[in-house]
């Protein structure tokens, strides 16, 4: 069954601050990481492991360095931490 926004929005609303996992529709990604925003349009994710991009250790340091913005609509899949850690 296809979810829309606005239940995604209310969905990681209550899982603020929770580890989960979020199958992206249109990059075809799973994401796994803590929940640490949600706006009308993104939920942020921190990733539970640090993804490198080439550019070594001091790159992107600051407030949001890391964090992975998935848009609400393109969210296909949705499921708790607990279901996939240990």
């Amino acid at each position: 069954m296809m979810r829309n926004a606005a239940y995604y929005y209310d969905l990681c609303c209550k899982h603020r601050g929770k580890f989960v996992k979020i199958y992206c529709l249109n990059t075809r990604k799973e994401y796994v990481g803590k929940i640490v925003d949600i706006d009308r349009q993104y939920v942020w994710l921190e990733p539970s492991q640090p993804q490198t991009q080439g550019h070594g250790f001091g790159y992107g340091w600051g407030w949001g360095a890391g964090l992975v913005p998935i848009s609400l609509a393109a969210i296909g899949g949705f499921a708790l931490g607990t279901a996939f850690f240990w």
